[in-house]
């Protein structure tokens, strides 16, 4: 289980920066852009170039020493993050990202439902794929593709004018055909945090599976995905201060020995012969070809340095920010902030529309400040079609985030209207 403490953790913000060797390189910079991608601490950059300077070896394959004390490493890491989201070690695959987690679901899947493996989690025409109008792509277009594949029917739940949907209205989606529920455990626009146990007890009341995209809460928030009941997750670790490269599938144990493998190839097998394969067992059957040896080294210490902090701190602190780039944002003349209006929980996610001024040019002003924030549709155009616009600026803080930061892109938001010449 993870250290969910905050009493005697560390103080977050500015405090912190010393450990991020980013901000001795960029001493004045304000980075909001953690929701796209997170800075590295020290010790996680160690931790991987440690390795790789003096372990360096291939994991599962032979029997030497350097095999065996590369494979320790590497297997401590993935107990190390799993324990870190509450899963058990068998449950916990290493995935190229998060991405790359949520399309092997999606391809077991649809390879089950064409009757290689275990039909237990096959999908037929007319069966039901439900998710949210505010997914990233990632957790959208596999359930796109299995849909066109198996016959299944995508059923979206939709989202109101500040792009938050609820759980009312996926009631009103979800039928006895529903096979899976898709949605995101925190939105990557808006900052909303879903009803995670509201959707599972809906979910097993049709007898249907969860997927949930935990990119932006396990960096961020305690996450325990037992606790949480959900059926999949996925996550990555270049948005929890680590590699990029590497991302994280979990699985129920049963469901991950019933999901056929998507990558296939050496490694994950037991025996195999010119007509037919056999293979490992969980985590390992999905986990094909060369390892990510030193990244998941990288993700383990990731992981470690979050621990040490408490994740109970990390939510407290970002609940500040969150305030924050609410207050900043709703002060504003001329902005709208999309999401969680003030008063409501979010997570420490911040997007706004600036009224006569297009996203990037905004973006541009405030890189020219020295603020780091990012423009665009950030992966989630179905949820900007729904909003009326086609992209919007978004802040995102982490560990190292302070109020001063925040301060600073709410005066340079301040000043944008004017420097375009947009008085009305």
């Amino acid at each position: 289980m993870r250290d969910n403490g905050s009493v005697s953790s560390p103080d977050l913000g500015r405090a912190r920066r010393a450990d991020f060797p980013f901000f001795s390189s960029h001493p004045d910079a304000v980075y909001l852009d953690s929701g796209a991608t997170s800075q590295r601490p020290d010790a996680v950059i160690d931790a991987e170039v440690d390795f790789v300077r003096s372990d360096y070896a291939a994991v599962h394959r032979g029997s030497s020493v350097a095999t065996g004390e590369a494979t320790w490493a590497f297997e401590s890491a993935r107990e190390r993050v799993a324990a870190f989201v509450g899963a058990g070690e068998r449950e916990l695959v290493w995935t190229a990202g998060a991405t790359d987690a949520l399309n092997m679901i999606s391809l077991g899947i649809s390879d089950a439902s064409a009757g290689l493996g275990d039909d237990s989690l096959a999908l037929s025409a007319g069966d039901e794929i439900v998710l949210t109008e505010a997914e990233h792509h990632a957790n959208l277009i596999p359930w796109q593709r299995l849909a066109k594949r198996t016959g299944a029917v995508l059923r979206p739940v939709g989202v109101d004018a500040d792009g938050l949907w609820s759980i009312d209205a996926m009631r009103a989606v979800v039928t006895p055909r529903t096979r899976l529920i898709a949605f995101p455990h925190v939105s990557n626009v808006t900052g909303q945090i879903a009803p995670v146990g509201d959707v599972v007890e809906l979910a097993r009341s049709v007898g249907a599976l969860t997927v949930l995209d935990a990119c932006q809460s396990v960096p961020h928030m305690p996450v325990d995905v037992s606790a949480l009941g959900v059926d999949f997750a996925a996550f990555s670790a270049h948005k929890m201060l680590g590699p990029t490269g590497i991302g994280a599938l979990y699985g129920r144990a049963e469901l991950l020995d019933a999901l056929p493998p998507a990558r296939t190839g050496g490694s994950m097998i037991t025996t195999v012969t010119l007509d037919e394969a056999e293979f490992l067992p969980a985590p390992n059957r999905f986990e094909a070809g060369t390892q990510p040896v030193s990244q998941a080294i990288g993700f383990g210490a990731a992981a470690a340095y979050l621990s040490a902090l408490g994740m109970g701190a990390v939510r407290a602190h970002e609940e500040r920010i969150a305030e924050a780039l609410v207050e900043a944002a709703s002060r504003t003349p001329g902005v709208r902030l999309v999401g969680p209006a003030a008063g409501h929980e979010r997570a420490a996610i911040a997007s706004v529309i600036v009224d006569g001024v297009h996203a990037h040019d905004v973006g541009q002003f405030l890189d020219d400040r020295g603020v780091t924030i990012r423009t665009g549709h950030h992966c989630a155009q179905p949820l900007h079609r729904a909003l009326g616009v086609a992209s919007t600026t978004r802040a995102s803080a982490s560990v190292y985030t302070d109020l001063d930061d925040v301060a600073r892109f709410g005066e340079a938001l301040g000043e944008v209207r004017d420097y375009f010449g947009v008085t009305a």
